[in-house]
């Protein structure tokens, strides 16, 4: 079941502790939140500030699976924190090992930091979870790719 209060809570709380720079952003001149704005977290996490500004409100649908690990993945989350996001969410968390699609937080704060490099973080198998906009430029939008052709092998 669904911890609405709890699930707001936390994904506010998270999103005030977290930097423009601790994912990647640049700090504005005028900015007047010490966070990240809600704008920037639905950006992140790959879904409208209406939809995340709900969930953390606590007046938002139920979120699918998907989406929370969407929103784990954009608040760079730990694997112990994506677990309790879950949790609160109301679903299982995703098994830990190694045919996961879990990227550090540490990781990706370096991946973000790339931006005048291609590169990719690929799984143990050879498929590409995440890339910097000049590796999407140089090998093309793997996350568009199923099956084998998600491979690099």
């Amino acid at each position: 079941m669904i911890d609405r209060a709890g699930l707001g809570s936390f994904l506010r709380h998270r999103r005030e502790s977290l930097q423009p720079e601790d994912v990647g952003l640049m700090r504005g001149q005028r900015r007047r939140t010490s966070g990240l704005r809600r704008e920037e977290v639905a950006g992140l996490c790959h879904m409208s500030s209406d939809y995340y500004a709900r969930l953390e409100r606590g007046t938002g649908p139920h979120p699918s699976g998907q989406m929370i690990a969407s929103i784990a993945q954009g608040l760079h989350l730990t694997l112990g924190e994506r677990d309790h996001l879950f949790r609160l969410a109301g679903h299982t968390p995703p098994l830990r090992g190694t045919d996961s699609e879990f990227v550090s937080p540490g990781l990706l704060r370096i991946l973000n930091r790339l931006t005048d490099t291609p590169a990719e973080i690929i799984t143990e198998v050879g498929d590409t979870l995440r890339q910097t906009p000049l590796g999407l430029a140089l090998f093309g939008d793997a996350s568009q790719r199923t099956g084998p052709g998600r491979s690099i092998g």
